[in-house]
């Protein structure tokens, strides 16, 4: 009886130490959620949400042993950077600097995946391009936020490749914004914002997050000698450029649809609205004109130019496309047949030029057509674009200007015009002067020429 008794002693005293090391565990478990809550701060929240969509970029590129001995030949450097993905395809958005001379742009994702991804449009004056790699299966693509209402003193979260360690986050505050920095004697960044979050070598081309994780800016740069100074462009400038890049590809691939836009904030929400339309385009053709709100693209939604002009690449001339728009707050659908572009012939790199640098879609046009107060004209060349942001728009010029001169030099020709950007003595603190012909009356613009 006593041995049954103990061992039913001891029986009891198992059920209780197993009771009470149950109870610890629940109560660690109902604990454990609390405690994570309080350590998931918005700051890990916004990184988790974003490093999906962000890809470390590296690469060999020669470099010359010394810039002014050409002849002590080259030597090849690891180069290194980041990018974001800006559309499950596999477009990645990044600085030109990190990619420039690379022949193997290797990419690796926050899961470890590496690919080789390909140079699909570039852009030196900004120093943005967009690369392509391959994809097997569904991506992140980064939430793109607005830099139009940016406060100085709020937190951002700077993501990147910095020194070759991959998904580096540090944050900051904005310390300030609309910043110009000079680079070099022919490179300089235009209304950056500024930040102390810590931007090293190898965070080129990344995001820059505001605290919701969502992309406000691309890091680019930092201010050599000096500590806590780092320098982003403004995601609305680097989704704007990002959009001409895109369709620039597009043209190049036999695509034209014929539709200028830029992104307008309201309310704060973004729009996609169009700011002209090419002459004889399909967009022309369909009735789209400058002041339509795009919504839709064949059922994507469009919330700025970049959703446009991803929206309709990779698409073919006959593709029909419905384009849902509202003009004085109506909505009305127009049907886009995309088609091939007009043959730019031997004036490619000029046309190509023009757009970039000046912001100009130009056309010849002969004497006789000229209106009568500009009759003392050899000829000119009709405005039928103006880029969004770019000095021709800055200096309020539109579609429908006749361009009759630059400088000292008529502008008949595109040939013409060829001739005035071969010009290497031109400062760019001193634009060059430009005749536009306009309701019967010469006006004069001023755009910056920086092709060097």
């Amino acid at each position: 009886p006593l041995m049954r008794q103990l061992r039913a002693y001891a029986c009891a005293m198992r059920a209780i130490v197993l009771f009470c090391l149950v109870a610890v565990l629940a109560s660690w478990a109902q604990a454990d959620p609390a405690v994570s809550e309080l350590r998931r701060t918005a700051i890990v929240k916004a990184v988790e949400g974003a490093k999906w969509s962000v890809v470390n970029i590296h690469g060999q590129k020669l470099l010359p042993v010394d810039e002014n001995i050409p002849s002590q030949g080259s030597r090849a450097v690891n180069g290194m950077g980041t990018g974001v993905l800006l559309d499950e395809r596999g477009y990645l958005l990044t600085n030109f600097h990190v990619v420039d001379g690379v022949k193997r742009i290797q990419v690796t994702t926050a899961e470890g995946t590496t690919t080789v991804a390909k140079l699909i449009a570039r852009d030196r004056a900004t120093d943005l391009a967009i690369i392509k790699m391959p994809v097997d299966k569904q991506l992140q693509v980064v939430r793109l936020g607005t830099s139009s209402d940016l406060m100085v003193g709020e937190t951002v979260i700077a993501m990147g490749n910095a020194y070759g360690y991959n998904h580096s986050v540090t944050r900051g505050i904005i310390s300030a914004l609309h910043r110009d920095v000079p680079i070099s004697e022919t490179q300089q960044y235009f209304d950056l914002i500024q930040t102390d979050a810590g931007i090293n070598p190898g965070n080129s081309g990344g995001p820059l997050l505001n605290i919701e994780g969502k992309m406000i800016g691309l890091n680019v740069a930092v201010r050599v000698g000096a500590q806590n100074i780092g320098f982003a462009i403004p995601v609305d400038q680097a989704v704007e450029i990002a959009a001409e890049l895109i369709r620039k590809h597009s043209q190049d691939s036999d695509a034209w649809h014929g539709i200028i836009s830029q992104t307008r904030v309201r309310d704060g929400q973004t729009q996609c609205v169009v700011s002209s339309v090419e002459e004889e385009s399909p967009a022309a053709k369909c009735d789209i004109t400058a002041g339509d709100v795009i919504k839709t693209v064949s059922g994507h939604t469009i919330e700025n130019s970049l959703d446009l002009e991803l929206a309709l690449l990779g698409r073919r001339a006959g593709d029909e496309l419905a384009i849902d728009t509202t003009r004085n707050d109506v909505s009305q659908v127009a049907q886009l047949v995309i088609d091939t572009p007009p043959s730019k012939g031997q004036w490619a790199d000029v046309i190509y030029q023009t757009w970039q640098i000046a912001g100009l879609r130009l056309a010849p046009l002969a004497a006789q057509a000229l209106p009568n107060g500009a009759q003392r004209y050899r000829g000119g060349l009709k405005v039928t674009a103006v880029r969004p942001g770019s000095p021709a728009e800055r200096e309020h010029i539109q579609p429908g200007d006749i361009l009759v001169g630059m400088h000292v030099w008529e502008t008949v020709s595109m040939e013409n015009v060829g001739y005035v950007l071969s010009q290497t003595d031109f400062d760019s603190n001193r634009p060059v002067k430009c005749y536009i012909v306009r309701d019967d009356r010469t006006h004069y613009a001023y755009l910056p020429i920086r092709t060097r």
